[in-house]
């Protein structure tokens, strides 16, 4: 049975990645990996199959954790449509293609990418690492290819996609409020195929512990994913009332944390 000191920081977790799922348009899974390896390793699950546990468990969560952000932006009027609609197949597909063969990726691999990820994320908000803005928006092939690029990566580690799809349409000059609500709804897409993913993928691995469901672990799908429901909407309120400048900022200090604690784990164990 699980006692507080597993439940708190579980639900602690999940409410933060709800609302920065809101907040900056991401699926909240830099958050979630992190803290389903943690709590893994407390119920003692590891071995070569715990990276990709973390991972379909988080995409699993941000199927709950999109959509209550997708519909709180779509009541605010912010979403460019136009994006979606170009961007979407391709990243169904990348995201899809990239769960179904995860599953030949090392752990050491994932755990690698997804280090780099955190590096290159808190970069960009720290620095303020942006290129100079396009001349026009690419054409509708680019954006399709753009889309798969996108879900291939986020697959693999387990994020929703705001954070590459963000700075791709603020680099197209749309606004920065448009952008994020606009990468809320594109995150559903990449979770939900992602998921799938991740289940069929994970579906006769043996050795697999008891409460996963290909490579979902039920209890932290229902504990994570019950939490950033309720709050992906209060992060979508406070980005249209508030400027993110300093949560980016404050979001970037978070992933140079969780990718030095990953760096660690992977160094020293």
């Amino acid at each position: 049975m699980w006692g507080m000191e597993v439940w708190l920081p579980l639900l602690a977790v999940g409410a933060a990645a709800g609302f920065l799922a809101g907040l900056l348009g991401i699926g909240g899974g830099a958050v979630t990996v992190p803290i389903v390896l943690w709590f893994l390793g407390k119920q003692g699950i590891g071995g070569a199959h715990s990276q990709h546990l973390a991972v379909g468990t988080s995409m699993a969560v941000m199927v709950f954790t999109t959509f209550s952000s997708a519909l709180a932006q779509q009541k605010k009027g912010a979403v460019r449509w136009e994006f979606v609609r170009r961007m979407a197949p391709g990243l169904v597909a990348g995201s899809l293609l990239g769960s179904l063969v995860s599953n030949r990726i090392p752990t050491f691999g994932l755990q690698v990418l997804f280090i780099v990820f955190c590096y290159l994320v808190a970069a960009k908000n720290l620095f303020r690492l942006n290129p100079q803005p396009a001349a026009k928006l690419p054409g509708e092939r680019a954006q399709v290819g753009v889309g798969g690029l996108f879900g291939l990566l986020s697959s693999w580690v387990g994020i929703g996609g705001g954070s590459l799809s963000v700075p791709f349409m603020m680099y197209c000059r749309v606004p920065v409020h448009q952008a994020v609500a606009t990468s809320s709804v594109l995150a559903w897409p990449i979770a939900v195929s992602g998921a799938a993913g991740y289940l069929v993928s994970g579906w006769d691995v043996p050795g697999l512990p008891a409460g996963t469901l290909g490579f979902w672990y039920l209890p932290c799908v229902a504990a994570l994913g019950v939490c950033t429901v309720l709050f992906a909407p209060l992060g979508v309120t406070a980005a249209h009332r508030l400027p993110p400048e300093w949560l980016k900022r404050a979001f970037g200090v978070l992933m140079v944390v969780i990718g030095s604690q990953m760096l660690w784990k992977l160094l020293y164990g």
